[in-house]
């Protein structure tokens, strides 16, 4: 299997911030916009965002939540193994809000929906916006687009991009691994 890094830690550092700016661009205060990180490895991406708009851009205050997607997809019965799920916590209303879930990889799409249908159980929001580090673009099962992107990548349906971050896997990479 070969393994090609896309992204180093410096690249993805510069990503981080050029995205958090485009957020503030769109939501100012963030008074009436949450984050929503899509477990599991949205979460750390959501995170280390929240990170950047607090310290380095003077957000007093942005409300995050994680959300578990693992029992509204539509593949999850299709596993062979059983599913370990995730922990969802969403502590506010999102009735009324604008949300962005955030999620490393944009692939099929199916995590989005899934997504979707679940934050329907917290209220309604006004608006709902997608934010990836990888944008997998010709990878599409479901007609999904992001509105914020780090980095588009044209790779084959049998190459794999996965993200490391170093507070899971010890340090900030993207590779592309094939098989």
């Amino acid at each position: 299997m070969g393994k090609k890094i896309l992204l180093n830690s410096k690249e993805i550092h510069i990503i981080l911030h050029r995205l958090a700016c485009q957020l503030i661009e769109n939501h100012n205060n963030f008074e009436n916009t949450v984050l929503i990180g899509i477990q599991p490895r949205g979460v750390y991406l959501a995170e280390r965002l929240v990170s950047i708009l607090k310290e380095d851009y003077n957000i007093p205050e942005v409300k995050l939540g994680q959300l578990d997607i693992t029992f509204y997809r539509d593949d999850f019965r299709r596993r062979g193994e059983p599913i370990e799920a995730n922990k969802t916590n969403i502590n506010f209303i999102v009735e009324d809000k604008n949300v962005v879930f955030i999620d490393d990889v944009l692939f099929s799409g199916r995590s989005i929906r899934a997504a979707l249908t679940a934050i329907q159980s917290f209220g309604r929001p006004i608006d709902i916006e997608l934010l990836v580090l990888i944008d997998r673009r010709f990878s599409r099962h479901l007609p999904i687009q992001p509105n914020y992107r780090g980095r588009q990548v044209d790779v084959i349906n049998e190459e794999r991009v996965t993200v490391n971050w170093k507070e899971k896997d010890g340090k900030d990479a993207v590779y592309i691994l094939n098989n």
